[in-house]
């Protein structure tokens, strides 16, 4: 983990390893070894506007990974700051940290990235990913931790997003309840056409039919999600919810989802862990630190000068949570074994 600034003026009592031009104010900078530091890495000062310092550290290797991150408050930062983790365990500390606001300047941040021998951009969140975005053909990039990306940029480079990989979730599926035959899914293809096209294969791999409807819109979403409750025989089928603005609003879809269907002894699960609290039987969702893992492998493959996948790829780095009263309210039976496997279990004692 990068030192913070505070850290850095802590050691102001030992002498510095050098004195550097900040290159933006014209003023004095410490550099100060820091002790702790794997590797002795990379520090950052950052300002907290749109501009920004980096300093390197003593020691710092060449062929370097930057990740670009959202600069917010918790609890969010924790979640960035262990998938980071896993970028430099599997980069081996080479890594310099950057956190961003709404206003970076791409020509400023191309040339600080480069001052410090950066080969590789890991963007994360919206505003790592735009910033990431913003110096890629200068840079190597790859995007992590986000929904989605436009299709263009999308051919451009590896985009490991947060939607849960359908075969994954359909095995799930499986374990928990192998009666189910059919899977309703209701989605908006300007999101998420892609993961429907790998839900398909899926699905035929699984043993299942999907039954996906497109909806560009919250009333004919709606429509879908009460002809999808109203059917006459739901015994073998679930509904799968997506992470889609447009398909699973969360105060007009989500209670009809969960109220409707959980008096029709719907199974109902989804691709956002947040849905599991409120009644859906399970969800994945990210283990970050195996992220970070799988975002600092695909950073090195760009280093190592290997074949590096690019394109919208789904989330293979999951942990698993499980609703216990719904999964009682199906009959869906769970011994002790079931239960101690799940990662996360609701309701929480």
């Amino acid at each position: 983990m990068l030192p913070t600034l505070q850290q850095v003026q802590l050691q102001s009592q030992r002498a510095p390893t050098r004195l550097l031009l900040d290159v933006e104010s014209g003023t004095t900078v410490a550099v100060f070894n820091v002790a702790g530091v794997a590797n002795a890495a990379d520090a950052v000062i950052y300002k907290g506007r749109s501009e920004f310092s980096l300093v390197k550290m003593a020691g710092a290797t060449t062929g370097q990974i930057a990740v670009l991150f959202p600069d917010i408050g918790e609890p969010y930062r924790s979640v960035f700051t262990k998938i980071i983790e896993g970028i430099e365990e599997k980069a081996k500390g080479r890594v310099l940290s950057v956190p961003v606001g709404n206003n970076v300047n791409p020509t400023e941040l191309a040339t600080e990235l480069r001052k410090q021998d950066v080969k590789v951009v890991v963007g994360l969140g919206r505003q790592g990913q735009k910033a990431a975005v913003s110096v890629n053909g200068e840079l190597n990039v790859v995007v992590g931790g986000v929904l989605a990306v436009p299709e263009a940029d999308a051919q451009l480079m590896p985009v490991h997003t947060l939607a849960p990989d359908p075969n994954l979730l359909f095995r799930k599926l499986k374990s928990l309840a192998p009666n189910v035959r059919k899977v309703h899914v209701v989605y908006d293809p300007r999101q998420n056409a892609w993961l429907i096209k790998l839900a398909r294969e899926a699905a035929r791999v699984n043993g299942l039919e999907l039954l996906a409807q497109e909806a560009a819109d919250l009333r004919t979403a709606v429509r879908a999600y009460q002809g999808i409750i109203n059917s006459p025989n739901l015994a073998h089928e679930a509904l799968w919810l997506l992470q889609d603005s447009t398909t699973v609003d969360e105060s007009v879809i989500l209670p009809l989802v969960l109220e409707d269907g959980w008096g029709k002894n719907l199974l109902v699960f989804s691709s956002n862990m947040a849905h599991v609290k409120r009644g859906a039987l399970f969800s994945l969702y990210p283990s970050n630190v195996d992220l970070g893992r799988t975002l600092g492998a695909s950073a090195m493959s760009y280093l190592g000068g290997g074949n590096t996948v690019r394109g919208v790829l789904p989330l293979t780095d999951v942990l698993m949570a499980v609703n216990l009263r719904t999964a009682t309210h199906l009959g869906i039976s769970l011994n002790y074994t079931q239960q101690r496997a799940f990662d996360s279990v609701y309701p929480q004692p």
